[in-house]
């Protein structure tokens, strides 16, 4: 549930009623709203009592939320959340680009990448340093080292970082060199990884997982959430499905029904949505027609020798291809918007 509280409550109030609360040993979130401040109740609410609350004179009025995903739902705040990554928004009317090799694979490499990201415009460096594979035998990353040079890359060329965490043991790691951790598809339902990130005190961009539901990924953003972190960015990036020409089938519609769910942002990534990279610039395109805040692309400067996920990464020529139409269609999606 929710307490909306009256217009001009004053902040010794709001804190008279969350300590209220949590002296209850439930958690609150407070949120402004379509002018309003709201509270949230996180936890067993039948510790504590709605007409003790009620009688509050500054309290307006208290709304139950019937979704299971309470506090990433629009049922609790109508307005776009937006995120603010050292002032890098997304979210809301932004659009963000994130960019980079599957794999950080040498010093040399990511350097060159960063540059022609930020040439095209990307806001984000992507790449991974501890890598989740198949087979125990493939590459699996660099660790630390891959960190440090994505950190390196990012700050000289004025980009973010995002890469992934894999386990809870190396949250406070990552946490040294990126500005948001992301959650891969295979951890969405790691639910103590999922908790821990809660206070990790980083954005996280969680990726909906293989045979993951749109309920599957609002609830597991609901963790996150009721665990204390409300930056939560959501990523499509194709569910498996008995079609095998590609590598996963994208759901446009289930961007767009997000949309409509949930006032948390949501990006495409095509490179694992499809496995193909001549799929790549299509379909994050339809994607941002659909409704995506953003677009994570998998670049490499020689992808026919990427150690990992070459087939679905682009070129730099193809890379600033993209660019220019997104730059096209952002200009349409506004138009219709209108």
């Amino acid at each position: 549930m929710y307490i909306v509280l009256k217009d001009n409550t004053l902040p010794c109030d709001i804190k008279k009623l969350t300590d209220l609360i949590e002296a209850k040993n439930l958690g609150t979130i407070v949120i402004e709203d379509l002018g309003k401040v709201k509270v949230g109740v996180l936890g067993n609410k039948k510790s504590i009592s709605k007409d003790e609350i009620e009688s509050m004179e500054f309290v307006e009025k208290i709304v139950d939320i019937t979704k299971p995903y309470k506090f990433a739902s629009r049922d609790f705040k109508v307005e776009d959340t937006i995120i603010d990554v050292n002032g890098v928004k997304i979210g809301g009317d932004n659009f963000v680009l994130m960019a980079g090799p599957c794999s950080v694979e040498n010093e040399e490499m990511i350097f060159e990448i960063a540059k022609e990201v930020k040439r095209f415009g990307g806001q984000f460096l992507r790449g991974g340093a501890f890598k989740p594979r198949t087979s125990p035998y493939d590459f699996q990353g660099l660790g630390e080292e891959g960190l440090k040079y994505m950190r390196a890359a990012a700050d000289k060329y004025d980009l973010q970082v995002v890469t992934e965490v894999m386990d809870s043991k190396d949250i406070e790691l990552i946490a040294k060199y990126s500005d948001v951790m992301q959650v891969g598809a295979r951890n969405m339902q790691n639910f103590s990884l999922l908790k821990e990130l809660g206070s990790c005190g980083k954005p996280v961009l969680l990726k909906r997982g293989m045979s993951a539901t749109i309920r599957d990924l609002l609830m597991a953003a609901e963790y996150i959430i009721a665990f204390g972190n409300r930056e939560v960015i959501l990523c499509e990036r194709g569910i498996r499905t008995f079609e095998t020409m590609t590598r996963n089938t994208v759901d446009i519609n289930g961007i767009a029904l997000i949309k409509e769910k949930s006032h948390l942002p949501i990006i495409i990534d095509a490179s694992h949505g499809t496995g193909r990279r001549s799929l790549v610039v299509p379909v994050t395109l339809a994607s941002i027609i659909a409704g995506a805040d953003g677009a994570m692309v998998e670049v490499h400067s020689n992808p026919n020798c990427a150690i990992s996920d070459g087939e679905q990464s682009l070129n730099f020529e193809e890379f600033e291809e993209l660019c220019k139409k997104l730059k096209k269609v952002l200009v349409l999606r506004k138009e219709l918007k209108a």
